[in-house]
């Protein structure tokens, strides 16, 4: 069995991601990467090349040369993230062969309709949502552009934690993933990756509303 060895970084990176999406760090907070570094065992010199490269991914920035901090939330950045996902899953879709995801349709529609309340509480609609769009794309061969659409989510994933919490009440997008697994059982993939960016707009609409308005800078 080969053995995969990979650099400490992107360990590290996963278990930031990871403490990221269970809403372990507060947006605008700063970073204190010797505290940190113990925390998880390492030296510093992984820990800041882990977070130099989320630093690129727009999940941190960089304070000025002393350290980093988790991005405040905004409008425009929930948009952008939005708009990203929104493509790179529509592009892991028509990627994938058609064939398999017409097979794996019926799947998808068993799980859509099989959570039908209109409202549910953000930590169910969560783990609903991430089960049925990780089997959407899960025939997709392009593993590096799944593991883009998992990094940018990850920066969403804040938002959700942040603004609304585990147990506030939203509404579910059942309906909207009904009509992209029926899409795909008739065979039309194009109207099935239409139909996912409609979702995903949607969706942002929906979150958008609830983003306190940033004051202006002066």
């Amino acid at each position: 069995m080969a053995i995969q060895r990979r650099p400490l970084r992107e360990q590290i990176r996963e278990e930031l991601l990871l403490r990221l999406d269970r809403g372990d760090f507060a947006a605008g907070k700063d970073i204190n990467e010797v505290v940190l570094a113990a925390e998880l065992g390492v030296s510093r010199t992984p820990l800041r090349e882990a977070l130099i490269t989320l630093a690129g991914e727009g999940v941190l920035e960089s304070n000025q040369g002393r350290g980093f901090r988790f991005a405040p939330v905004s409008s425009k950045e929930f948009r952008e993230l939005c708009e990203i996902v929104a493509g790179l899953e529509s592009l892991a879709l028509e990627l994938s062969d058609p064939d398999e995801l017409r097979e794996m349709a019926p799947e998808l529609l068993r799980l859509a309709r099989g959570f039908p309340d209109p409202v549910a509480e953000q930590s169910e609609i969560e783990w609903h949502d991430d089960e049925w769009h990780d089997l959407l794309l899960g025939k997709c061969p392009n593993e590096r552009l799944l593991d883009l659409v998992t990094s940018v989510k990850a920066g969403m994933r804040r938002y959700t934690h942040l603004i609304a919490g585990e147990d506030t009440l939203l509404e579910r997008e059942a309906e909207e993933h009904c009509r992209i697994a029926e899409h795909l059982r008739a065979g039309d993939v194009p109207a099935a990756t239409a139909a996912l960016r409609d979702n995903w707009i949607s969706g942002m609409e929906r979150m958008t509303s609830r983003i306190p308005v940033a004051p202006e800078s002066t």
